[in-house]
């Protein structure tokens, strides 16, 4: 695979060489961003920092790895995202499956809102999901995960994936109607 131009490459090769003081400018560098991964999906502050300091220390035990056929940021991204699902694991989500006779094609629905939703709005809505609908919903919008590796990544078939987004999604737009039809009266 082709290698890609790392901007903090010098960096990345001093924590190969276990440096410490590259390791604090390397986590300094991503820990922000990193933390507001592991927040969107474990969707507590505490919860979330443990798991940003598990998945640096997981990332520093293994920088071996890291092959700069990605960025590096998106490499780290991986194993925060990992890492935070291992977590609801360990809190014994459960990722019900789903009848298969459920699941049938449908049109892609509509993603049209009102204007009057903001976005702050819909975030809203999807953090207070169940968390099986909110995590394959994040994990296919905004992490642009197919459902293959949401399937590999929780565990579970790429039918139940479509099934959770599809009912996710259908969840989503009630909540977002009661919300204008609420907002407006």
């Amino acid at each position: 695979m082709k290698s890609t131009k790392q901007l903090h490459q010098p960096i990345i090769d001093q924590c190969k060489n276990n440096c410490s003081k590259a390791q604090m400018q390397l986590y300094n560098l991503y820990c922000k961003a990193m933390f507001l991964v592991a927040f969107r999906y474990v969707k507590d502050r505490f919860v979330a920092e443990d798991v940003m300091q598990d998945a640096f220390i997981k990332a520093f035990k293994n920088i071996e790895k890291y092959k700069n056929e990605v960025a590096f940021g998106a490499w780290l991204k991986r194993i925060v995202i990992n890492q935070s699902i291992d977590q609801l694991k360990k809190n014994k989500l459960e990722l019900v499956s789903i009848n298969e006779e459920v699941i049938a094609k449908q049109e892609e629905d509509d993603w049209k809102v009102e204007s009057s939703i903001s976005v702050d709005g819909i975030v809203e809505v999807i953090n207070n999901l169940k968390d099986k609908y909110r995590l394959v919903l994040t994990l296919y919008l905004l992490e642009g995960f197919d459902h293959q590796e949401i399937a590999e990544v929780l565990q579970i078939t790429e039918n139940t994936s479509r099934t959770h987004l599809l009912r996710g999604k259908k969840l989503l737009k009630e909540q977002l109607i009661n919300t204008s039809y609420a907002a407006r009266y």
